[in-house]
């Protein structure tokens, strides 16, 4: 039994090595900000900051954004959820979403974007995670991460985040 482990350990390696790129030129979507990098500080700012996205995957029907921090003292906190937004949307600039765009419930109980508050003291993680989807979710306006969730299980076509830190 342990002759046959090792030859087929390395023919399950091989293959994986050789899986096909993505059909979409072999580029990972991306999501960007102008005003601040991966792993870097976002400005501080009550409009959300513009993002940008890049290498949707063709497929996709629409794409979905869920901005949270995970560093919250109760637990991981939804600050903006949006979806159904269309696949061609080149981001998102800082103020109102784009008409087709509908707002999810965040941790407060309303639509809105909720800027970075953390406590004074240790610098908190505000991940922005961009889904391409190969549907259109069935959701109305003030669903919340739970139920988007759900909604976006296997239609995932792609995904990429961005994470900006916040101190007070």
């Amino acid at each position: 039994m342990k002759k046959l482990a090792l030859p087929l350990l390395l023919i399950l390696l091989i293959t994986a090595s050789q899986a096909a790129p993505p059909k979409h030129g072999g580029k990972k979507m991306e999501i960007t900000s102008p005003v601040f990098k991966n792993n870097d500080f976002l400005p501080a700012s009550k409009l959300n900051p513009p993002l940008k996205f890049a290498n949707v995957p063709p497929g996709a029907n629409s794409l979905a954004l869920i901005m949270e921090d995970p560093d919250a003292p109760f637990g991981t906190f939804d600050h903006w959820l949006v979806f159904n937004l269309p696949p061609a949307t080149k981001g998102l600039s800082s103020g109102p979403l784009p008409a087709q765009a509908v707002s999810g419930r965040n941790t407060v109980g309303d639509t809105d974007y909720i800027p970075p508050q953390p406590p004074p003291g240790k610098a908190h993680r505000y991940i922005f995670t961009l889904y391409a989807l190969d549907a259109v979710l069935p959701l109305k306006a003030g669903a919340d991460k739970a139920e988007i969730e759900k909604a976006m299980a296997g239609h995932q076509l792609a995904k990429a985040s961005l994470t900006g830190l916040f101190r007070r």
